[in-house]
């Protein structure tokens, strides 16, 4: 059940899981009410920003500031997520279908070479993104994967999701799951879905999420930072610090966990997802159930690029660690 290289026994837990949880509840309400007042951006300005660049320019009565709607700002927040994650979805629909795979399976070459390498979002900008240092280990690795080694897991993955969906998946039971044990997607974190430094977490849940985004979250960089800011930065137990973060003292170097096991990840964004849908209800909008991780993604996003000037001090020297998405 454990994924290899991950986290302390301890997290697995069900009463340090609801320790993690009450720490990330109660901070989010928080969260959500900046989410809300700076629209979802980083870069809305602040009353003393706008107060400061009136008088700048030429005007020392402090701007008046409208009431935020937040019915409507929540709903363009939906929007503007269902959107943009529906930009490359036709992609993942086309090739990470089970009928596609199976002619792929013919030619794992073409399907690495063509295939994963440039019709595959995620990992097509991955491969090309030379500007950042970080990712050259992962290019690394892609051109030493065997052509089978991708295509098993990357079926194994389909198939699994294809399977879960058809088989157990309940739109109204979906969300009333209690435990990760009850979630159970423990499978997922095995070596049959994976490829050491390739098709790591990261990867498989961008598969995942772009299949089936009412069942699957993404487990993004962003995404494992933000559980950490939200539980508050704490150990809850565990013996080498947050179970969040990946921490290389020998080089004095902070990363998000990359190894963090989907199986927790997918629960506490279950869970997040059951407490963003209480705070939207409060200004009557409902969470589309189909896309309901995406909302969550958006969310967890906007908590991370809250604290990015903190995040890239812990992440100096990060160049020199292993990345596996």
């Amino acid at each position: 059940m454990h994924y290899p290289n991950t986290i302390e026994d301890i997290c697995f837990e069900q009463s340090h899981i609801d320790q993690v949880w009450q720490a990330i509840a109660h901070k989010m309400p928080g969260y959500f009410a900046k989410y809300i007042e700076k629209e979802g951006s980083e870069h809305t300005l602040t009353a003393d920003a706008a107060a400061a660049l009136a008088i700048h320019f030429g005007s020392s009565a402090k701007p008046k500031s409208k009431p935020k709607d937040a019915n409507a700002i929540l709903k363009r927040l939906i929007d503007t997520a269902v959107e943009e994650f529906l930009d490359e979805r036709d992609a993942y629909q086309e090739h990470l279908d089970q009928e596609a795979l199976t002619e792929y399976g013919d030619d794992v070459n073409s399907f690495k070479n063509t295939i994963l390498q440039h019709r595959i979002p995620v990992i097509r900008k991955t491969l090309q993104n030379k500007k950042a240092k970080e990712l050259d280990k992962f290019r690394a690795a892609f051109v030493q994967a065997a052509p089978g080694d991708l295509f098993r897991a990357t079926q194994n993955i389909v198939n699994k999701a294809n399977e879960w969906r058809s088989e157990w998946y309940d739109e109204a039971s979906f969300p009333k799951i209690g435990t990760a044990e009850e979630l159970d997607y423990f499978d997922l974190d095995g070596e049959e879905h994976t490829v050491f430094g390739v098709i790591g977490g990261g990867i498989k849940s961008h598969f995942l999420f772009r299949l089936f985004p009412e069942m699957f979250p993404y487990r993004s960089r962003e995404a494992v930072w933000a559980l950490y800011f939200l539980s508050g930065k704490k150990a809850f137990g565990c013996s080498q610090d947050s179970e969040f973060l990946m921490i290389n003292a020998k080089e004095n170097t902070t990363q998000q966990n990359y190894f963090y096991p989907y199986a927790l990840f997918a629960f506490y964004a279950l869970r997040l997802y059951q407490h963003l849908r209480s705070l939207y209800a409060t200004h009557q909008v409902i969470i589309p159930e189909g896309y309901r991780f995406v909302v969550v993604d958006s969310f967890l996003s906007f908590v991370a690029r809250q604290h990015q000037k903190e995040t890239d001090l812990l992440k100096q020297n990060a160049q020199n660690l292993h990345y596996d998405y």
